[in-house]
Parts: structure tokens; sequence; C-alpha cells
């Protein structure tokens, strides 16, 4: 057994450099995307935007990934620079929850437990569709786990 494969696949250079390069790409185009929308009433808009369009996503690339065997070689390599890094960089849980709280703040309470919740249950709605999506789609070509 060599060294490298001792350890745990996340802490890999390859895997770990994939997650990076990928991350970085993602999170430029969140800054980017976020730059040109508008906030509105303390929401940034996009941000709710960004968190479906990645949940779907997600869900369409994992099941799409899943349907073609098990997690590794490519299809891992797939996962962690797409999923993990570009997904995980372009979707934000931290500008969401600074969207909630500032809804919070300015005593907009309801607002905030709204947003939150919507954010929420529509980004999980979001992710099961694309996971329908992937099922669908491996279908449609004769593909399955």
């Amino acid at each position: 057994m060599s060294r490298r494969s001792s350890f745990p696949v996340h802490l890999h250079g390859r895997s770990m450099l994939l997650v990076f390069v990928g991350g970085a790409l993602g999170t430029a185009a969140r800054a980017l995307l976020s730059a040109a929308a508008p906030t509105v009433a303390v929401i940034s808009v996009i941000t709710f935007v960004i968190n479906v369009i990645g949940a779907f996503v997600l869900g369409w690339l994992l099941e799409s990934l899943a349907l073609r065997g098990p997690d590794e070689g490519r299809r891992r390599d797939v996962r962690l620079f797409a999923g993990t890094g570009v997904l995980g960089g372009f979707t934000t849980y931290s500008a969401f929850a600074v969207d909630t709280d500032g809804l919070i703040v300015a005593s907009n309470v309801g607002g905030g437990i709204l947003y939150a919740a919507a954010t929420i249950a529509i980004g999980a709605a979001a992710y099961l569709a694309g996971i329908a999506l992937g099922a669908a789609i491996g279908c449609r070509r004769g593909v399955s786990a």
C-alpha cells in the first residue's frame, strides 16, 4: 500500500487542487453576478437565485454521476471540481445568513424568517428537481445505477 493511498481521498493533493480551482471559478462567477445585481430591501436577490440554481445543478450533477457508476476516477474528479469546487464556491450560505440577519436587524423578523424558510424550501425543491432531471436524462440514455 503506497503512502498516498493511505490518506483519505479528500486529503490527496490532486483532490484539493480540483476543489481549490473549482472553488475559485465558482466564487468569481458569484462575485461577478452579485456585483451586477441590485439589492432589494436589504436582500441581495441574486444570492437567492444563485443558491437555488446551484442546488438544482448540484442535484443534476450528483444524480448524473451516481447513475454512471462508483465515485472514482473521472467521476470523482468531476464531483470534486464541479460539485464541491465550482458549485460550492458559486453558492453561498454566508451571504444568505447575512441577508437573513439584515432583515431581522431592520426589524423585519417575519421577513427574515420567511426569506430563510423560502430559500431552504425552494433550494431543496430545486435540488430534487435536479435529481429528477438527472434521472430522466439517465433513463433516456439507458443509464441506470
